[in-house]
């Protein structure tokens, strides 16, 4: 399998990225998670690509996920997230006929070096408290809790914020 990750286009299709996100998320939904990935709109998935670097990974020339390397937030109820040094992970899935095959891994990987070569010493990202599989996800990728944040009612659930180092000593 050719596996490609490039930035977003204007001419990629955002009804089949959603779509993309939406099944990626479903499991999560199904557990009665509600990520706003669940439920987005082709012009959220386009607004959420555009706050940052988005990330678009291609198998075989097919979407098999998407992932957005965010620079800091001045305006972010997360203080992590208004840090100078710190981006932010968003919108990071794979399609679920993908997972399993390191493709996620592969993705992150990438993200984070994106991250690092804008200067970045820290990737931060959140997701919900009792996503106990994702949690530990990304412990073994390196990031620990850090702190909690809350964006309900867009959201059902409180949230963990996890860090990452991105120096030469914490990616080791």
């Amino acid at each position: 399998m050719h596996i490609e990750i490039r930035p977003y286009l204007a001419e990629d299709d955002l009804d089949a990225l959603t779509d993309l996100i939406h099944r990626a998320y479903a499991p999560h939904l199904a557990l009665g998670l509600r990520y706003w990935a669940t439920h987005q709109s082709s012009t959220d998935t386009e607004k959420r690509l555009l706050s940052g670097t988005g990330l678009i990974m291609l198998a075989d020339g097919m979407y098999a996920g998407t992932a957005t390397v965010r620079p800091p937030q001045p305006n972010s109820p997360v203080p992590l997230y208004r840090d100078p040094t710190v981006r932010s992970l968003s919108q990071f899935c794979v399609a679920p006929e993908h997972k399993g095959k390191g493709l996620g891994a592969r993705l992150h990987q990438h993200a984070t070096e994106v991250a690092r070569l804008s200067g970045a010493s820290l990737m931060a990202l959140d997701t919900a408290l009792p996503a106990h599989a994702l949690i530990g996800l990304y412990e073994r990728w390196g990031y620990r809790v850090v702190g909690r944040c809350d964006w309900r009612p867009d959201t059902n659930y409180e949230s963990v914020v996890m860090a990452k180092d991105l120096t030469e000593a914490g990616c080791a």
